[in-house]
C-alpha cells in the first residue's frame, strides 16, 4: 500500500491540475495549493523502504522507487512545497492571474517531486522534463520586461540541459546489460560503459545547469527576481534539488571514475567562490539569495565529487542532509523577504531574529543545522585542502548572507505602518521552526551526528571561526563596499553583450508568444497541451530507452 503513495506524489498534483478545467475549481485552487504535496510528505515518511513498484506492460515500464537519500530530499521538498502553497495564497490575492499561477505551480510541483520517487531512465526524464519546462510558468508569471527575459533566459538553458540528458539517457539505455532501464542497473553497468566519459560529461552539464553550477548558473540570479516571492522559493530550495538528486543518482562511486570526481570537486569549489564574490555586490535580497544558492550548491557538488573521486559512499547521504539543509533554510529566507516587503519601518523579533538565525546556518553557525550539516560532510571531505576550502568558502556564506540580512532591513511597504498579513507571517515562521529543528531531529538517524559531537570543543570552534571570520568580512564590505563594481544580475552572460544583441530577435519572438501564453483559456490549453506531449513521450520513449 506504501508502493501507492509514490504514484500518489505524481498523481494529486496532476489531478488538481485537470480539475481546473473547470472555472468553478480553476478559481478555487489558489487556496487548495498546500494539500497538493501531501502525498509526497507521506511517501517520504511511509514508503522510504517499500518495494519498488513496476507497471510493465507490452508497449510501457515504469518504476517508482525511494531510496532513503531520496525520501529525505523528497520530504524537504514537500514540506516547502506545502508552506509555500498556502504562503502563495495570501501573496496573489484572488486577482485574475492567480488561477493561473496555480496551474503552472502543479504541474512544476509534479515534476520537482517526480524526481525522487522515479525509478527508471523514462520516468526520471519524463519527471525533470515537467518541473525543467513548467516552471517557465512561474518565472515569466509577472509579465514584465524583466520576467519576458528572465523567461526566455530560462527556458533556453533548460532545454539545452533536457538535450544534454536526454544524449546521456540514450547512450545509458544503449549499453545497458539485459533490457532493463532502471536506474540502478544502468549505474551499475556505467563503469564498463565504453561511452562512459560523453555520458558523465552529459550528466554533470544537465544536472549541473539544474543545480546552478558554474557557468550554467546564470538563469538563478536572473529568474530569482523575476519571479514571484512563493515562486523564488521553491526555485531555489525545491527545484534546483532535481539537479542535486539527478547527480546523486546517476554518477557511479567507482575507482576507475576518480578523475570525474576531482573534475567535480574543482568545478563545486570554483562555484561556491565565485558566486560569493559576484553576490556581495547586488542590491537586490532575492538576487543575494540566488547567488548563495548557487554557492551552497558548489559546497554540495564539492562533497560529491570528493565522493567520486574516493569512492566514499558516505558523500551521498552527507550531500542529501546538507542539500536538504538548503532548500528549509532557503525556502524560508525567501518568504522572509516577502514578509518584509509587506512590512512597514518597523521591525520585530517575528522577522529580525529568525532571519538572522537562518542566515547565519548558512555558514555553520555552531547550535544550528548547518553545523550539524557540515559535520556530516567531514568524513567525505576528509582533512587536506579540500576540506580547508570548504571550510573556508563558510565565511564566504556568513559574509554573503549578513550582506542579505543588510539588503533585507532596507526592504519595507510603502507604508510606514504596514504589517504583513497573518497569511504570510504563519508560515514564514512555520517555514523558519523547521528549518531550525528538523535536522536537529533527524541528523543522529540520517547522518550519525548527535548533538554531542557538536558541542565538543573542537567542533564548536570549527563551526565558530568561519561564522567570525565573515562578520569581520562583512564590516570591511559595509566600509568599502560602495567601491565594489555592480556586476549585473546574471554576470557572465549578461557581460557577453554580443550574445545578447544577436539573440534579441529572437527573444521578442518568444516574448509575443509569451504574452498571448499569459491569457486564459490558452494558458489552460497549454498546460493541457503539454501534460498530453508529456504522456505522449512516454509511450515514444519506451521504444528509446529499452
Amino acid at each position: 500500500m506504501n508502493s501507492l503513495l509514490l504514484i500518489a506524489t505524481w498523481a494529486v498534483p496532476l489531478a488538481m491540475l485537470a480539475a481546473c478545467l473547470s472555472p468553478r475549481v480553476r478559481a478555487r485552487m489558489p487556496a487548495l495549493l498546500g494539500l497538493a504535496p501531501l502525498p509526497g510528505l507521506a511517501a517520504a515518511l511511509l514508503a522510504h523502504d517499500a518495494a519498488p513498484l513496476v507497471l510493465d506492460d507490452s508497449r510501457l515500464n515504469l518504476t517508482f522507487s525511494l531510496d532513503p537519500i531520496a525520501a529525505v530530499l523528497l520530504g524537504a521538498a514537500s514540506l516547502l512545497w506545502m508552506i509555500a502553497g498556502i504562503y502563495a495564497r495570501s501573496y496573489m490575492g484572488k486577482g485574475p492571474n492567480a488561477a493561473r499561477f496555480a496551474q503552472w505551480w502543479l504541474l512544476t510541483m509534479c515534476g520537482s517531486l517526480g524526481v525522487f520517487v522515479a525509478g527508471d531512465l523514462l520516468t526520471f526524464y519524463t519527471a525533470f522534463a515537467i518541473v525543467s519546462l513548467a516552471a517557465w510558468g512561474l518565472v515569466a508569471h509577472d509579465d514584465t520586461p524583466p520576467a519576458r527575459r528572465a523567461g526566455v533566459l530560462y527556458i533556453g538553458l533548460a532545454v539545452f540541459g533536457e538535450v544534454c540528458l536526454l544524449l546521456a539517457f540514450a547512450l545509458l539505455a544503449a549499453y545497458a546489460p539485459g533490457s532493463s532501464i532502471a536506474i540502478q542497473d544502468v549505474v551499475a553497468a556505467l563503469p564498463e560503459n565504453p561511452a562512459r566519459h560523453y555520458i558523465i560529461g552529459l550528466l554533470i552539464t544537465g544536472f549541473g545547469l539544474k543545480a546552478g553550477l558554474l557557468p550554467l548558473h546564470v538563469w538563478l540570479p536572473i529568474a530569482h527576481p523575476a519571479a514571484p516571492m512563493p515562486a523564488s522559493a521553491v526555485l531555489s530550495g525545491a527545484i534546483i534539488k532535481a539537479g542535486v538528486i539527478g547527480l546523486i543518482l546517476f554518477l557511479p562511486l567507482d575507482p576507475g571514475l576518480t578523475g570525474w570526481g576531482t573534475a567535480l570537486t574543482v568545478i563545486g569549489l570554483l562555484t561556491a567562490f565565485y558566486a560569493v564574490l559576484v553576490g556581495i555586490t547586488q542590491q537586490n535580497p532575492k538576487t543575494v539569495l540566488a547567488y548563495s544558492s548557487v554557492s551552497q550548491m558548489g559546497g554540495v557538488a564539492t562533497v560529491l565529487g570528493m565522493g567520486l573521486a574516493t569512492g566514499n559512499a558516505s558523500a551521498t547521504m552527507a550531500a542529501a542532509f546538507l542539500a536538504a539543509h538548503h532548500v528549509l533554510i532557503k525556502g524560508a529566507l525567501f518568504l522572509s523577504v516577502g514578509v518584509a516587503a509587506h512590512s512597514g519601518g518597523r521591525r520585530d523579533w517575528t522577522l529580525v531574529l529568525p532571519a538572522g538565525l537562518l542566515a547565519l546556518a548558512l555558514g555553520g553557525l555552531p547550535l544550528t543545522g548547518g553545523a550539524l550539516a557540515k559535520l556530516a560532510a567531514k568524513t567525505p571531505l576528509g582533512d587536506g585542502l579540500v576540506a580547508t576550502l570548504v571550510t573556508v568558502a563558510a565565511a564566504g556564506s556568513t559574509l554573503l548572507m549578513l550582506h542579505f540580512l543588510f539588503r533585507l532591513a532596507d526592504t519595507r511597504a510603502g507604508s510606514p505602518v504596514a504589517r504583513a498579513k497573518a497569511g504570510l507571517l504563519i508560515p514564514w515562521l512555520l517555514m523558519a521552526f523547521l528549518a531550525v529543528a528538523l535536522p536537529w531531529a533527524l541528523a543522529p538517524t540520517l547522518v550519525g551526528v548527535t548533538a554531542a559531537q557538536s558541542l565538543v570543543p573542537k567542533a564548536l570552534w570549527a563551526a565558530a571561526w568561519p561564522v567570525l571570520l565573515g562578520s569581520v568580512l562583512v564590516l570591511a564590505l559595509r566600509r568599502f563596499g560602495a567601491a565594489l563594481p555592480r556586476v549585473p544580475e546574471g554576470d557572465i552572460l549578461v557581460l557577453g553583450s554580443v550574445t545578447a544583441r544577436a539573440g534579441r530577435v529572437i527573444a521578442n519572438v518568444i516574448e509575443r508568444v509569451e504574452r498571448r501564453l499569459c491569457d486564459w483559456p490558452t494558458a489552460g490549453v497549454s498546460l493541457l497541451v503539454l501534460t498530453l506531449l508529456i504522456g505522449a513521450a512516454l509511450f515514444a520513449g519506451s521504444t528509446l530507452f529499452r
